[in-house]
């Protein structure tokens, strides 16, 4: 089965969620696709950049944000950890770590317990260079606003100062490794 495949199964053609979840995954595979040719000492894998930037929410049907139309019981934190357990029990090990990764710049285990959320208490964070690669591009489209239009830099480093001063921090360094 293949990325297209895996889509289709969870996400009925015609509906707004699926125009929604397309528009989105396709607007961060091109712009992580973009960024990695321009750095081919980076030496990363483009296939599976582009498998796993279109996957990396899959989960989302499963959380409760209906502006979205997502109507599931979870909270929309927990789409990345969900992702990834759906895509593990289709064999995609590697694609399911960016799923549960790329949360804001990824969520530490001591978040998880500070704030009680519903996740396994570890840390989440974005490893590989393609992981932190489809973290960074994430952050530059919405899925509720301007699907079409990405955040500036500055747009995104201000989103991630409201979570963080580190989280802010570590999508400038992104800037610096993929722009």
């Amino acid at each position: 089965m293949d990325a297209n495949e895996i889509i289709d199964r969870y996400y009925p053609c015609g509906s707004e969620l699926r125009n929604i979840y397309m528009a989105h995954a396709e607007k961060v595979t091109e712009l992580a696709l973009e960024l990695a040719a321009r750095h081919p000492e980076l030496n990363m894998d483009m296939q599976f950049i582009k498998e796993a930037a279109m996957l990396h929410d899959i989960g989302i049907f499963l959380t409760d944000a209906p502006r979205i139309f997502c109507y599931g019981k979870e909270h929309y934190l927990c789409h990345g950890y969900l992702g990834a357990e759906l895509l593990r029990s289709l064999g995609y090990e590697r694609h399911a770590r960016v799923c549960e990764r790329h949360t804001g710049t990824g969520i530490l285990k001591s978040q998880i317990k500070a704030n009680g959320w519903n996740l396994p208490a570890r840390d989440f964070l974005p490893e590989t260079l393609e992981e932190q690669l489809i973290c960074f591009a994430d952050k530059f489209y919405s899925k509720t606003k301007h699907l079409y239009v990405p955040r500036t830099l500055e747009q995104v480093v201000e989103s991630m100062r409201k979570i963080s001063e580190e989280s802010a921090e570590k999508v400038k360094y992104w800037a610096t490794l993929f722009m």
